[in-house]
């Protein structure tokens, strides 16, 4: 898309805050035209590193819900159900790609899953009616485990 499809009428550069969509495809005719100059580089920064957020986002969220449905399949065995073996199967492949799309983020995985086990335990005391204690303190399942898309906790 070209930049005089995104200027408006006045000639004036679209603002950040006026029209996001226009913005960003004039700061990306900005960039591939090379007027550096002439870009917001202060939201550019913004938006730059919110797409990483996104992505550290995405990864923790398939985490806690690949330990929450791993805590529930171990410990309470009797409800175990197809539902919770597919989403089980599709958050590792969603871990899968996006760890191998983003292998800084990868290196990053036992972080994540430290940050984000104490909410899926809670999740998981609350969704099973267990005690919490019934749960370890500590995540269970190694990062092979929770990669191996064969792994279910006994």
């Amino acid at each position: 898309m070209s930049l005089a499809k995104n200027t408006p009428a006045t000639g004036r550069p679209v603002r950040y805050d006026e029209d996001f969509a226009a913005w960003a495809f004039e700061q990306a005719e900005i960039l591939r035209t090379g007027r550096l100059a002439d870009a917001d580089l202060e939201n550019l920064v913004e938006e730059i590193e919110s797409l990483g957020n996104g992505q550290l986002h995405a990864l923790e969220s398939y985490y806690a819900l690949l330990i929450f449905h791993l805590l529930k399949w171990q410990f309470q065995p009797e409800r175990r159900s197809r539902s919770w073996s597919g989403t089980i199967l599709n958050a590792r492949a969603q871990l899968r790609r996006r760890e191998k799309r983003n292998p800084g983020l990868k290196a990053r995985a036992g972080e994540i899953v430290a940050d984000i086990y104490p909410d899926s335990r809670r999740q998981a005391a609350i969704e099973t009616g267990l005690p919490i204690e019934t749960f370890p303190d500590t995540c269970p399942y190694s990062l092979d485990q929770l990669r191996d898309p064969d792994f279910l906790p006994e």
